[in-house]
């Protein structure tokens, strides 16, 4: 499977953005989908995350409210939809794909195959 994230870019606090994530090769309707990001010299942290059939969602405490995850598995493609935008959320955002989840979506190692990353950038 591979992954290419877009949507990134920069706006103001408040503000709202949509990343993309298409992805190609076999099997994407099976993956559990998931969004990371990582801030300037910060470790890399979950997001949120979706089921193969879209029935289930996970965020991280510091977006619940405000992000929305989903997906278009005839599209292939996964989106993460960004409201009220903080500086803190800036950072590059990865979408990541796995085959199988063990103990947590939220688990970064349970992801085999990671996008490029497309930078949010939030003015305050």
């Amino acid at each position: 499977v591979q992954l290419q994230a877009s949507g990134g870019g920069l706006v103001q606090a408040g503000g709202s953005l949509r990343l993309s994530c298409a992805a190609s090769g076999r099997g994407f309707g099976s993956y559990t989908m998931g969004w990371f990001r990582a801030a300037p010299g910060k470790e890399r942290e979950f997001v949120a995350a979706v089921r193969w059939s879209g029935d289930y969602t996970y965020y991280a405490d510091s977006v619940k409210g405000r992000f929305t995850i989903s997906r278009d598995n005839a599209k292939t493609t996964v989106y993460l939809q960004m409201n009220s935008l903080k500086a803190e959320d800036t950072a590059v955002y990865y979408c990541a794909a796995a085959a199988a989840v063990y103990g947590g979506t939220w688990d970064g190692g349970n992801y085999a195959y990671w996008g490029q990353g497309t930078l949010v950038t939030v003015s305050s």
